[in-house]
């Protein structure tokens, strides 16, 4: 008779410790030889494992073992051990397995939005807003549905770990007037915030310098009588004979006499 031969269990593939993200599918892989094949047990903690919803058992056909945890909970980190065994003995490995807990996700919401505004040409302007979410939200910038575009000395935007969003423009013209919408996106969703940004030109307009009095004119005699001078009592005339001045040249006198 042909005597049976019997070969203990030895992995030829086992995983080391490792790490994986709660929430997510999570395999431990191993391959096994042996005569006759060995069965595998799974233990966690000291513990076995049995399958149910969130944990399986597979066996390829290449002969590669499989614990397979979908999704994987917080309270499946421990120690895994792995025994293979069979009619001439057994061997074993064991892992260290680390959940990093997932991250709590928030879509981004505006805390402070956009204000509408107003400036002279030239002048610069601040678009700014704050923003928050988790994870913290990528920023996108369109005007009138158009990316805007960064320019070393003309326009620049920036963000900080506070929420704080701005698009600032160094110098505006007429063209830079118009419709702003600021996106903020992360895993969680998405949320935009528009506002209107009118450019006013400047108008260089002169004021003319305040007009002087200018006193009325009238005659002598008028200017005199303005003054507090009586006239008439200074210098006596006759009904039809004119008023001559001292200051009157002989010419004005011949001329009132021919008259």
């Amino acid at each position: 008779q042909t005597q049976e031969r019997f070969f203990r269990p030895h992995f030829l593939q086992a995983p080391g410790d490792m790490m994986a993200h709660e929430g997510r599918l999570c395999r431990l892989d191993c391959k096994v030889s042996g005569l006759p094949s060995p069965e595998l047990m799974w233990l966690v903690n000291g513990k076995p494992i049995y399958p149910d919803l969130t944990h399986k058992m597979l066996v390829r056909e290449n002969g590669v073992h499989s614990l397979v945890m979908d999704p994987l909970m917080q309270n499946d980190e421990g120690t895994y051990t792995c025994i293979a065994s069979n009619k001439a003995g057994q061997s074993s490995f064991s892992l260290e397995l680390k959940v990093v807990g997932k991250e709590t996700k928030h879509a981004p919401q505006f805390v402070e939005k956009l204000q509408n505004m107003g400036i002279p040409e030239g002048s610069p302007v601040r678009l700014e807003c704050r923003v928050v979410g988790m994870p913290p939200p990528l920023i996108f910038w369109k005007k009138d549905n158009e990316t805007v575009a960064k320019a070393k000395d003309r326009i620049s935007m920036t963000q900080d770990a506070t929420g704080y969003v701005c698009l600032l423009i160094q110098t505006t013209g007429r063209d830079d007037a118009g419709w702003y919408t600021v996106s903020a996106k992360n895993e969680a969703g998405v949320v935009s915030c528009t506002c209107r940004l009118d450019i006013y030109a400047q108008w260089h307009q002169t004021v003319p310098p305040p007009m002087r009095k200018t006193p009325r004119t009238g005659s002598r005699y008028a200017a005199l009588m303005g003054q507090g001078l009586d006239v008439k009592s200074a210098f006596p005339t006759s009904d039809n004979s004119p008023i001559l001045f001292a200051s009157s040249p002989p010419e004005a006198t011949l001329e009132s006499e021919e008259l």
